[in-house]
């Protein structure tokens, strides 16, 4: 795990452990041997399975590609996490994300434990076939590890419904006659997938960001006009006035908060910049988000980069470096993007007052330090970036039950679910100065913490 998310989880563990009604069976040293059997299995996965998997490529060699599967938690239901297609791909890394899983099922009450798994590839780099046999041979050398009731993948960066569609149908070829709807999930509507599935993440984060900004206030603003705290200060300031927002990544997630955001009339949002791999497109007065969403579709998911491109679309932009859309002067920074893009060498040049971490682990805990210390809200993926795997759990009960619901239904259920954790976590966040991250640590880790203890798992 890594040293922030363990660091956090220590705190969160600290608390509980001088908190008598919580496990008050555990007195004095039976106390102190559970707290540390807590830290232990918290801190550290389960399982570690890596493989080599062997792939013959278009031109008639053989190559090894490392990949991961790796489980952290099952206190609460089957592993559940994406799979990674990425370059920058180790075992710490998805080793901290399957951490992450954990907490976030825990914190938003899904009946999953945590797991991730990631292949060391530039997916770019590799043809339609060679894909498709990467992820043959993926199911094949984890085909033991996964299945509906052991551990269920989905999709993370570099990795989409075909991928879940062709790694699903090695699975049923690998256990026939066995359930395979629910093996993997992300997959394509006709597969069994769910719809709404594709978008949950990117809505997930924006509706986080407007009930806070909009439904919470209103409905808690007697109670929240005399507060001294400062992150009540710096919510405050943003209501009934126009707010402009920046959005790192334009995959998945980064467009579909931005068209989120874009269509909002809860908000008087203005979308002022958008940036992907390559470049940052910024205009102050506002951009056209389907326009651009558009134009990504039809270019591999890249924005328009020249000035002829965007004057063929009718936009109006300057074109930025890509870093350019970290430090613009916003009200709003979403990030979609990669981990640690705001840390301790260039917090300072950040001027958003609040942030939203869509990705994973964007913000390294230095600079969380440093925002926090000025008041500015950042609203944690562990909270935020959760309604992909609400959505998967929707998509997981659709096939096993062979009923499926339409979008309407997915979205409700969605954010009903978003909504009620949101409900258990802002009032104590607002109510003391404290870290909105920590306060949701605070509650995966107690409920984690109390599945482990009735489960016997602590002696």
């Amino acid at each position: 795990m890594a040293s922030q998310t363990g660091a956090i989880v220590q705190q969160s563990l600290n608390v509980l452990m001088g908190d008598q009604s919580f496990l008050p069976d555990l007195q004095e040293q039976a106390r102190e041997k559970a707290f540390k059997s807590l830290a232990a299995i918290l801190s550290t996965p389960n399982k570690v399975h890596k493989a080599f998997l062997r792939i013959t490529v278009e031109d008639g060699s053989v190559v090894r590609i490392p990949a991961y599967r790796i489980q952290h938690n099952d206190s609460l239901g089957p592993y559940k996490g994406g799979i990674r297609f990425h370059e920058s791909v180790n075992e710490d890394e998805v080793t901290n994300l399957a951490a992450l899983m954990t907490l976030k099922n825990a914190l938003h009450e899904v009946p999953f434990g945590g797991g991730k798994g990631g292949v060391v590839i530039n997916p770019r780099q590799y043809s339609a076939k060679e894909l498709y046999l990467i992820c043959k041979k993926y199911v094949q050398y984890f085909s033991d590890v996964i299945g509906p009731d052991k551990d269920i993948p989905a999709p993370d960066m570099g990795t989409g419904e075909r991928e879940m569609d062709w790694m699903m149908a090695e699975y049923k070829s690998i256990h026939p006659g066995q359930p395979y709807l629910g093996s993997f999930t992300g997959k394509s509507i006709v597969s069994g997938g769910s719809l709404g599935r594709r978008e949950a993440t990117g809505k997930g984060v924006y509706f986080t960001f407007r009930y806070m900004l909009h439904d919470f206030l209103k409905e808690q603003s007697d109670w929240l006009a005399g507060s001294n705290n400062p992150f009540v200060r710096t919510a405050l300031a943003h209501t009934n006035r126009p707010l402009s927002i920046a959005v790192q990544g334009f995959g998945n997630v980064g467009s579909v908060a931005a068209l989120e955001a874009y269509k909002c009339t809860h908000l008087h949002n203005k979308v002022v910049a958008v940036s992907d791999r390559n470049v940052t497109l910024y205009n102050p007065e506002g951009l056209s988000i389907p326009v651009l969403i558009e134009y990504a579709v039809h270019h591999q998911g890249d924005l328009p980069s020249s000035p002829e491109s965007l004057k063929e679309l009718g936009i109006s932009a300057d074109i930025l470096e890509r870093e350019a859309v970290l430090y613009l002067d916003v009200d709003v920074l979403m990030l979609a993007a990669l981990e640690e893009q705001i840390r301790a060498d260039n917090v300072s040049k950040v001027k958003a007052s609040i942030i939203v971490e869509g990705a994973n682990a964007p913000v390294t805990g230095e600079a969380d330090d440093v925002l926090n210390a000025k008041g500015t809200i950042v609203i944690p993926d562990i909270l935020a970036n959760a309604g992909g795997v609400i959505v998967s759990y929707f998509e997981w009960l659709q096939g096993r039950e062979t009923q499926f619901y339409t979008e309407e239904e997915v979205y409700k259920l969605l954010y009903a679910k978003m909504q009620k954790t949101l409900t258990g976590i802002l009032p104590a966040y607002f109510g003391e100065p404290a870290p909105l991250r920590q306060s949701c640590y605070n509650h995966a880790v107690t409920k984690l913490s109390s599945s482990l203890y009735r489960q016997g798992k602590l002696y």
